[in-house]
C-alpha cells in the first residue's frame, strides 16, 4: 500500500542534473501511523485508516478509537488494501500501530495528489465557468450578464445549467506528478508540478 497523508508547505524550484529548473511541490507526508485495519471477516471489505499529525485536543471517542495505535492523530483517512502482493514483490502484513513514511515512495515515481482547492467565494459565470464578457460600448447591458438561462418551454431552468455561484473549495485530484526528490529526515517530497489547496493544506498522496 503505497499511500501518505501529508501537509502542503509550498512550491519552489530545484535544479536537475541536466541543469534544467523545474518547478516542484513541497510536501511534508508523514509519518503515518496505522490506526485501525479493516478485514472482510469484520468490515466486509479490506482498507487501513491512516492518521497524520498530532491532536492536542482530542474527543474521548476518538481517543477510544485510536488508543490501541498509541497515537492522537489529527487527520484520519481510509485506503483501500490490496490482499495480493503485485508480481515479484513480497507480501507486507500491516498491522495497528505501524509508522508509514516518505520511505515507501522512490524517486521518479508518479503519484495522484488529492487535496482542497482554494475557495473563491461566490463567483460569476466569466471567473467561474470562463465565459465572454459582451460589448464594452455605449449602450451595452450584458457586460458581464450571464444571457439566456433557458427557453420558453419547458418553464424552468434545466439542471447543470453553467451560472453564477460558490467556486473553488472543491476536492480535486491531480494525477502523473512526478517525485523528484525524497528528504527522509524531514519527511518532505519534492514533487512536479502544482497540487490543489493552499499552503498548510492537507493532501493525500497514492503511489
Amino acid at each position: 500500500m503505497k499511500a501518505l497523508i501529508g501537509k502542503k508547505i509550498g512550491m519552489t524550484h530545484i535544479f536537475d542534473e541536466k541543469g534544467t529548473v523545474v518547478p516542484v511541490t513541497v510536501v511534508e507526508a508523514g509519518p503515518c501511523t496505522v490506526v485501525q485495519v479493516k478485514t472482510p471477516e469484520v468490515d466486509g471489505y479490506s482498507a487501513v485508516q491512516l492518521g497524520f499529525g498530532l491532536d492536542k485536543r482530542i474527543n474521548k471517542p476518538l481517543a477510544g478509537h485510536v488508543k490501541s495505535s498509541g497515537a492522537v492523530p489529527k487527520v484520519l483517512r481510509e485506503f483501500d488494501l490490496v490482499e495480493v502482493a503485485p508480481e515479484g514483490e513480497e507480501a507486507v502484513t500491516i498491522k495497528v500501530g505501524d509508522v508509514i513514511g516518505v520511505d515507501t515512495f522512490e524517486v521518479g515515481q508518479l503519484l495522484a495528489a488529492t487535496g482542497t482547492s482554494k475557495g473563491k467565494g461566490f463567483a460569476g459565470t466569466v471567473k467561474r465557468h470562463n465565459f465572454t464578457t459582451g460589448p464594452k460600448t455605449h449602450g451595452s447591458h450584458n457586460y458581464r450578464a450571464p444571457g439566456s438561462i433557458g427557453a420558453g418551454y419547458p418553464q424552468h431552468v434545466m439542471k447543470g445549467m453553467r451560472m453564477a455561484g460558490h467556486m473553488g473549495a472543491e476536492k480535486v485530484t491531480v494525477k502523473n506528478l512526478e517525485i523528484i526528490s525524497i528528504d527522509k529526515e524531514n519527511n518532505t517530497l519534492a514533487i512536479k508540478g502544482a497540487i490543489p489547496g493552499p499552503r498548510k493544506g492537507i493532501v493525500v498522496l497514492r503511489g
